[in-house]
């Protein structure tokens, strides 16, 4: 398995212009770990809703790639999305769940995906024909480039280990972060 900090690191250390929706809770602080950005949209209580959100925000900037960074837990809360993000299929979206097969916000709770769930296969089952199943750093190194530069929807489910981090809090006033956010794409 591997380091989720490192991981979100890797991501992001070459991002470009990419725009990044964070899930609620880790990813989000992960995200802020690797350096706060306007063109980071942090979701503080939308809990399911990172992945609907990146659709959206793929499909009305075309010309941007969007990156959703989210976790096992909203995933599972939110699979339905990948339904709909399978018929709409926009090349410049990409969604990357950081599995730790563990429920983080509320205690480390065993996930679903310690279990029997394949978000991989789920994903793939909706119709996202690049679903992948990251665990080691090589498959770190094929997802990468894919993060920026497929020209597909892309899935990733990356396994991480069950740690606890220190919390990098972003901003958490919404308003704050729609605006700020809104000015990062000349809004």
């Amino acid at each position: 398995m591997l380091d989720r900090r490192a991981v979100v690191k890797t991501l992001l250390a070459r991002r470009g212009d990419l725009l990044v929706v964070c899930g609620l809770g880790s990813p989000t602080w992960d995200v802020a770990a690797a350096g706060d950005d306007p063109r980071n949209l942090y979701l503080w209580g939308a809990m399911g809703g990172a992945a609907m959100i990146g659709l959206g925000l793929a499909l009305a900037r075309p010309e941007r790639r969007v990156l959703v960074v989210t976790g096992d837990g909203e995933m599972l809360m939110g699979m339905g999305a990948l339904a709909t993000i399978a018929v709409q299929r926009p090349a410049n979206l990409a969604i990357v769940v950081l599995d730790n097969g563990a429920f983080g916000e509320t205690g480390m709770q065993e996930s679903h995906t310690a279990r029997v769930t394949d978000l991989a296969a789920v994903a793939k089952g909706c119709g996202i024909p690049l679903a992948l199943d990251i665990a080691d750093e090589a498959g770190l190194a094929r997802l990468e480039p894919l993060v920026r530069g497929a020209n597909e929807t892309l899935f990733a489910r990356v396994r991480v280990e069950a740690k606890d981090y220190p919390r990098v809090m972003p901003e958490k006033d919404g308003a704050a972060i729609k605006a700020r956010f809104k000015r990062a794409l000349g809004l």
